[in-house]
């Protein structure tokens, strides 16, 4: 029987974060295997990202190694967010690249 997943304490708050800017967010944290923890949606336009704490030192907000055999392996977005201002910067950046696309 598999464990329940385990977040990152700041999880809520980015995905709250994530929601509060418009993006659809569904939590994908159960699946493992270094698969991403949360997928959402903005413009058009799907994000797969991985939840780090950034109050945590360095080393400890470092990919697994799971993590990163998905990350290299995968050809679509995917991101690290390590807090709410993280998200901000991210939504920037979308909104962005969507404008640039245009």
């Amino acid at each position: 029987m598999r464990r329940a997943a385990k977040v990152d304490k700041n999880h809520g708050a980015i995905v709250d974060a994530l929601r509060s800017l418009d993006f659809s967010v569904s939590s994908t944290a159960a699946i493992g295997q270094g698969f991403p923890d949360v997928v959402c949606g903005y413009g058009g336009r799907t994000f797969l990202v991985e939840i780090k704490d950034g109050s945590k030192p360095p080393s400890a907000r470092n990919l697994t190694p799971d993590q990163v055999k998905f990350r290299d392996s995968w050809k679509g977005d995917y991101t690290v967010l390590e807090s709410v201002e993280d998200v901000r910067d991210f939504h920037e950046q979308v909104c962005f690249d969507l404008w640039e696309a245009k």
